[in-house]
């Protein structure tokens, strides 16, 4: 399982907009994220920025999977315009760099 932090930003003023899309998203988008391995995702905002934590089995075959899947080209269509850089699923990132991490404390210890 991996965990997959990702910053996105929004055009100046489309926030609450993109609040209000998010607040239901298409049930065959759901399915086809979580048929293409993705256990949970979560996203954040402050202002225009976006933080997304993403709990995938494989992000790399996640990404792959779902390019081409009608269900998500039909909603990063619906996200490139509140988005200042849109999604094209093109490319090979790996999201952001983990910096620190305080482990889960496990029976008293840290591990």
């Amino acid at each position: 399982m991996q965990r997959i932090a990702l910053h996105t930003r929004l055009r100046p003023g489309s926030e609450s907009e993109y609040d209000d899309v998010h607040a239901s998203i298409p049930a065959e988008l759901a399915t086809a994220i979580r048929a293409a391995g993705v256990h949970g995702w979560w996203i954040w905002r402050d202002g225009p920025d976006l933080f997304h934590l993403v709990e995938v089995e494989d992000y790399q075959r996640m990404r792959h999977a779902l390019r081409e899947h009608p269900a998500n080209v039909a909603w990063q269509a619906r996200m490139a315009p509140l988005l200042d850089v849109p999604d094209d699923y093109s490319g090979t990132d790996s999201g952001l760099p983990l910096v620190w991490a305080l482990p889960a404390e496990r029976d008293g210890a840290i591990r």
